[in-house]
């Protein structure tokens, strides 16, 4: 067996040790440039490593085993390896022959009337995403979080961001259409928003559970709105959201989608897996069955 494996920042070659006392397979580091170079992948990090490496996962179509070495963790989170234990497991079933093989789905954003193909190049192309992305006050957050220390992210960056991003943000002005199956785009809201948030996975910013709806393999969105609100009220009713609980407040909107248009008053930016992607508007959609990934 040849496996490739990809560090992410803050891993090293000594974390892949416990993975290669598993099997006489020959590592590689790195990505292949072809399907024919290696018979499964490693990504040794969180949402934003996986997030980068997304085109050529696909593209190669092997089996990717992704090992919870993030700030953020919640793709892994939504393939039960909450951690390097449970993706160890997973690894050692794999190279046994007793392993699961799982194809689930990632989102794609593009600008609108462009086809939404998925290319590495940049945002004029689309981009893959793994969890969730919207627009918004989760926008402004996931700024600040990037610029803390690892040690910070990694316990809390998304609440230790919160009052800061909150101080200055002021709602967005956001026209919301959508559609499932072969319907035409409808409006689902029109107004003054906190965030719009679109979701291939339950969790994001480290647990926090804005879809808890959300599945990676039904071929569907989940997009919740926040209508615009006083800040106090957000931050009292901000636990609800920590638990998934949120969804039966009157400010917030909560529907699926196979497809969506995001359009702002103003140029807003689109973040998804805690990444700058591009700015709106932009057209949302899923990819069904995008990407093989090894599960427990």
């Amino acid at each position: 067996m040849r496996v490739a494996a990809i560090l992410g920042l803050g891993s090293s070659a000594r974390h892949l040790q416990p993975f290669a006392r598993c099997s006489d397979a020959v590592w590689q580091l790195g990505m292949p440039a072809n399907a024919d170079e290696a018979d499964a992948i490693l990504v040794f990090g969180g949402d934003g490593t996986v997030h980068r490496h997304l085109p050529q996962l696909v593209r190669l179509r092997l089996p990717v085993l992704v090992v919870p070495h993030g700030s953020g963790n919640d793709f892994a989170r939504a393939l039960h390896l909450r951690r390097v234990d449970d993706a160890l497991r997973a690894w050692r079933q794999f190279v046994s022959g007793r392993g699961s093989v799982r194809q689930v789905d990632l989102g794609v954003i593009a600008p609108p009337d462009a086809g939404g193909a998925p290319a590495p190049h940049g945002p004029g192309d689309g981009r893959y995403f793994g969890c969730v992305g919207g627009v918004g006050l989760d926008v402004e957050v996931a700024r600040r979080a990037n610029r803390l220390p690892r040690a910070l992210r990694r316990r809390g960056g998304y609440m230790l961001s919160l009052l800061p991003a909150l101080s200055g943000f002021h709602p967005v002005g956001v026209r919301v259409q959508a559609s499932l199956g072969e319907a035409s785009l409808s409006t689902r809201y029109a107004g003054s928003a906190m965030l719009v948030a679109f979701a291939n996975t339950p969790t994001y910013g480290g647990g926090i559970r804005i879809a808890p709806d959300a599945r990676l393999d039904d071929g569907r969105l989940e997009v919740c709105v926040v209508e615009a609100m006083g800040k106090a009220r957000l931050l009292r009713l901000f636990p609800s959201v920590l638990s998934g609980r949120h969804l039966t407040l009157a400010e917030v909107k909560y529907f699926q989608a196979h497809r969506l248009r995001i359009e702002t008053e103003e140029p807003a930016e689109v973040y998804a897996d805690g990444e700058y992607v591009c700015s709106t508007p932009v057209d949302v959609r899923v990819e069904g069955g995008a990407l093989r990934v090894i599960v427990p």
